[in-house]
């Protein structure tokens, strides 16, 4: 048997796009000679459809493509992914289910049974678990056929109390097929790849694993299909961050190395930094593309968040679209100008030069009578920043860019930004990356030739909105700040535990009290491009008004 695993990049909602994407794929599998084309999880809707799903015209929708995909499975089978309908009255109105078609119908349905309610998912929302597994026989083999959770129930701390292969295994099938939509996070690749590997060893079987790629708003889907043998050794593992469509010979062989015609690859893993950067392009091209968007706008201040941003604009749309909008307030120093236009020769991206002292001015004036006798503090900073944020909406509103913003994750985090100001924008592109890990990612874009200037990346960080402003004012370093939000974020560590560690106690306490108070103000931010394991945004829903740790 060959089996063909699709590897495509889908547009939630978009019927006429996926369906052309499948049938263009399993023509092509079928010239390649493949007997079976396996797609992702919810392939035809586009994964996550989120509330979509709500409406029934949208379920009616992805029946019609599944049919019109069943009209071109002759002399091939396939395995797609949707929603369906539950036809029981008693619980959710929906299944995520896959499709088995061969010769023009449907001769299986397998519906999901884990349904994922943690971090970015919500499946439990919308879908019904399934509660009756079968396999698919076909060609002579049977192939247990799971949709992606239905893996993961397998580790030291089991988030379920069954698992599908345990019912599926008694059927004593051949194979595995897994279909998923498997979000990016530079630390789930690896993880990945042990959760299927490990089922392969627990049921001695071989797994063809098949993954999409692309992104949807704010989560990246890095594919890395795989096939992995029944002794668990990774055979082939097929593109990260490309489409991809690849055929493997199945051997009927039971035993733990099965298919060894495939030629194993040791795949050199890309660092965590070269994997950000990959997802970032893909996540700033697929926004545009999928949202019927081609310029960008952003601030370009000379600083080293505004400078990886550009450089990711123009890799990901092309210098030609991007707008670098330069703003210098009566604070800003010549080098910061002078670096900012370094960057913009290095990359032949367009720009403009705005100076904002005469709309500070002017604030200044009009606030004269109602500011007498204050001092000045950081409100005038704050309308700096926001005359900035309305000169960039202005260049967008008027010939039609998308403003990019590029805040990043330890100023998000502590609140270290002008609401209106510098966190305007329709997408935040580096909002889920550490100060110092932005420092690693212009050494990456770098790695060729200097691009981002190099002053830009060793000078001290300063929004240059009084003088001589450093970050480190209001900031602890950024060498400090980050491993301890990275304890309470991503660990998701409270106080104790991160003082037990070995910071300082009070160092702690100011830093998770800022983390904590300026929830409100990401409550209000663009959705972020997600590339770690928890990022603000949807996978991250605190209180606003909440006391604890505060």
């Amino acid at each position: 048997m060959k089996i063909a695993l699709a590897q495509l990049n889908y547009h939630v909602g978009n019927f006429e796009q996926n369906t052309k994407k499948i049938i263009e794929a399993i023509s092509l599998a079928k010239l390649k000679g493949a007997d079976l084309v396996v797609f992702a999880e919810l392939a035809i809707s586009g994964y996550p459809p989120r509330d979509f799903l709500e409406f029934e015209e949208f379920i009616s929708l992805c029946e019609k493509a599944a049919k019109e995909i069943a009209g071109h499975c002759k002399d091939i089978a396939c395995i797609v992914g949707l929603p369906i309908k539950n036809m029981v009255i008693e619980g959710k109105d929906l299944y995520n289910a896959a499709y088995f078609i061969e010769n023009g119908e449907v001769k299986h349905i397998a519906k999901k049974a884990l349904l994922p309610t943690y971090d970015v998912f919500d499946e439990y929302r919308y879908f019904e678990p399934a509660n009756q597994f079968k396999c698919v026989e076909f060609m002579g083999k049977k192939i247990a056929l799971t949709i992606c959770e239905d893996l993961w129930n397998i580790n030291d701390n089991p988030l379920y109390v069954a698992n599908p292969m345990d019912v599926l295994i008694q059927e004593q099938p051949d194979l595995m097929i897994n279909i998923a939509a498997s979000p990016f996070s530079y630390l789930h690749d690896e993880n990945r790849i042990k959760v299927l590997t490990d089922n392969a060893k627990k049921y001695q079987l071989p797994i063809y694993y098949v993954n999409q790629i692309g992104a949807q708003t704010e989560l990246i889907f890095d594919g890395g299909s795989m096939v992995i043998n029944a002794s668990g050794d990774v055979l082939k593992e097929m593109k990260y961050f490309e489409e991809d469509l690849e055929v493997f010979q199945f051997e009927d062989e039971k035993n733990p190395r099965s298919n060894k015609n495939i030629d194993s690859e040791n795949t050199e893993r890309e660092s965590d930094i070269a994997q950000i950067h990959d997802a970032l392009v893909l996540g700033i091209s697929d926004y545009f593309k999928k949202s019927g968007f081609s310029k960008a706008v952003l601030g370009l201040s000379g600083g080293i968040d505004s400078a990886v941003v550009c450089a990711l604009a123009c890799r990901a749309l092309g210098s030609e679209n991007v707008m670098a909008i330069l703003m210098p307030s009566k604070y800003s120093s010549n080098h910061s100008v002078n670096d900012a236009l370094a960057l913009v020769d290095n990359f032949a991206c367009q720009h403009r030069i705005i100076s904002i002292k005469e709309g500070a001015d002017a604030f200044d004036v009009m606030l004269a009578e109602s500011f007498k006798g204050q001092p000045q503090n950081l409100t005038e900073e704050n309308i700096q920043a926001r005359i900035r944020g309305t000169l960039l909406m202005a260049m967008s509103n008027k010939f039609g860019y998308i403003l990019l913003n590029t805040s990043n994750k330890s100023e998000c985090a502590v609140g270290y930004g002008t609401l209106y100001g510098d966190m305007c924008g329709a997408i935040a592109v580096i909002g889920d990356v550490y100060k110092m890990q932005i420092f690693e990612l212009a050494k990456y874009i770098n790695k060729e030739r200097e691009l981002i200037p190099i002053n830009t990346i060793v000078k001290p960080p300063s929004a240059e909105l009084r003088p001589d402003q450093k970050d480190s004012d209001s900031l602890p370093p950024y060498e400090v700040l980050d491993k301890i939000l990275f304890q309470h974020i991503e660990m998701k560590k409270g106080t104790q535990a991160i003082i037990n560690q070995g910071f300082d106690a009070d160092l702690v306490k100011r830093v998770l009290l800022m983390v904590n108070r300026a929830e409100f103000k990401r409550y209000q931010t663009p959705p972020i491009l997600r590339v770690s394991p928890k990022a603000f945004g949807m996978g991250r829903r605190m209180p606003i008004v909440g006391k604890y740790m505060i």
